[in-house]
């Protein structure tokens, strides 16, 4: 039994490597110039083109569209927001609800534009189950659950563990929260589509071409330069990459297992016939899908971070990672304890020190930016996108201020990371503490937090 490690991720294992675009020919210019063709990028291209029709848009990729993020994550489209709390706490619940609210109606957006430009992205609007395995969890998912309510998504149900597993038969959960804002895809399919139906709009992609500085006005590659009066960075995990930025968002690290298809008996034992996405009340937490082609896709923090916020190429996945990912599935489901692992792969996100998401235009410089994620891009790609577009609208005089432009995370403020080695020291500590906390709080009888991820998580900031 082998598992293929690497080779970019097990989607494009499925999907094969796209067909390779032309790097940028020499210095050119651009009514908006895009850096980086993951989802963020993308949807920008779109948004902003469909618009205004007229604008002259490139966009320029290091690699190929989709290599980073949006081709190695879990497929989970769903509402959650990196930093909604903290952006509760300075501006007010009102205005949070409002970024909520937004959150909640991506979903829907990204499925209405894939059927309108006919993406097949093995979409599935199931909605998003979280589970509890321990009285802790049960604690956490309780105050979860709560919380979400408070912000109004009043669609959201609460499950014990007889509904838990009515629903999918998780071993050991002991209660759940389900909202209906939330879907499966494969991300692959997603990326490709987006490039082609941009494409079909008239926006130039030009791949192979890594950005070595962005500036005012423009980007710099080995190329040539892209001059242009809007220069937008969308390269949420690689960020750290470009001159200057290396403390700006850390690259966070997560890594998948793909299990080979499941037997008609398997699934018939797990259940899981919504084809919910699946997540835990973990710290070190676990996310997972069930594929078209009837496997599970599972993910979790394996080594989170590399020194000097240094990326992989290939997805190369370490062997103690892997084995950490099938002992979380073989766990939540014991049936499937000889099960193989067809496929293992990495890949990073872009974490601010806050933890916060965010979008920005510089209206002095004409630089803007979205991101720092957190793993929850898929769908807040989408808002990102179209609030850049307001933005720019706005900017260049064909609108005014829209919800989307006056939503709180627009233009917020974060600190840089701090320097080496305390960046690295940090985020493996906080990790450790996180994963030693898990294993306490599994064979404990309390509802009780474990105190060191608590105090794991006031002193990082999360």
């Amino acid at each position: 039994m082998s598992t293929v490690n690497g080779g970019i991720s097990f989607w494009y294992a499925q999907e094969g490597a796209p067909a390779p675009r032309e790097p940028l020919p020499g210095d050119t210019t651009a009514d908006v110039c895009i850096v980086g063709a993951g989802y963020t990028g993308l949807w920008t291209a779109y948004y902003l083109k469909k618009a205004v029709p007229f604008l002259n848009i490139t966009v320029l990729e290091a690699k190929f569209c989709g290599y980073g993020a949006s081709g190695r994550n879990g497929g989970w489209l769903y509402n959650g927001i990196a930093g909604r709390d903290r952006y509760a706490r300075l501006h007010g619940q009102e205005a949070a609800v409002r970024l909520q609210q937004a959150m909640n109606a991506t979903v829907t957006e990204v499925l209405d534009v894939c059927e309108t430009e006919k993406i097949d992205a093995d979409q599935h609007r199931g909605g998003v189950l979280e589970v509890a395995l321990s009285p802790a969890q049960l604690a956490r998912l309780k105050a979860f659950h709560a919380a979400e309510l408070a912000f109004g998504e009043s669609d959201r149900e609460l499950y014990g563990a007889r509904e838990t597993a009515d629903r999918i038969r998780v071993a050991g959960a002991v209660g759940s929260s389900w909202t209906p804002h939330g879907a499966r895809l494969h991300p692959v399919k997603l990326v490709k589509g987006l490039a082609d139906a941009v494409e079909a709009l008239g926006v130039t992609i030009h791949e192979s071409t890594p950005v070595t500085e962005i500036r005012p006005k423009h980007a710099i590659t080995p190329y040539g330069t892209v001059r242009a009066p809007y220069v937008l960075r969308c390269t949420e995990g690689f960020t750290a990459s470009l001159a200057g930025q290396r403390r700006t968002w850390l690259p966070m690290n997560s890594s998948m297992i793909a299990t080979e298809p499941l037997t008609d008996a398997q699934w018939e034992s797990i259940g899981w016939d919504g084809r919910e996405t699946l997540g835990d009340m973990a710290h070190a937490y676990m996310y997972a899908q069930r594929t078209a082609d009837g496997r599970i896709a599972l993910g979790g923090r394996g080594v989170p971070y590399r020194f000097g916020s240094k990326t992989d190429n290939d997805g190369r996945t370490q062997p103690q990672t892997v084995e950490a990912l099938r002992e979380i599935l073989v766990r939540f489901f014991p049936q499937l304890a000889g099960v193989g692992i067809d496929h293992a792969w990495s890949g990073v996100l872009g974490v601010p020190r806050d933890w916060c998401a965010t979008v920005t235009l510089d209206r002095s410089t004409g630089l803007g930016w979205a991101g720092g994620y957190v793993g929850s891009g898929v769908a807040t790609a989408n808002l990102a996108a179209r609030t850049l577009r307001d933005l720019i609208q706005q900017d260049s005089g064909q609108s005014g201020p829209t919800d989307l432009t006056a939503l709180p995370w627009v233009n917020h403020k974060v600190r840089k990371w701090e320097p080496e080695p305390l960046r690295w020291l940090g985020v493996q500590t906080m990790y450790a503490a996180f994963r030693g906390a898990d294993r306490r709080e599994a064979t404990a009888h309390s509802a009780a937090p474990d105190r060191v991820a608590v105090l794991a998580n006031r002193l990082s900031g999360r």
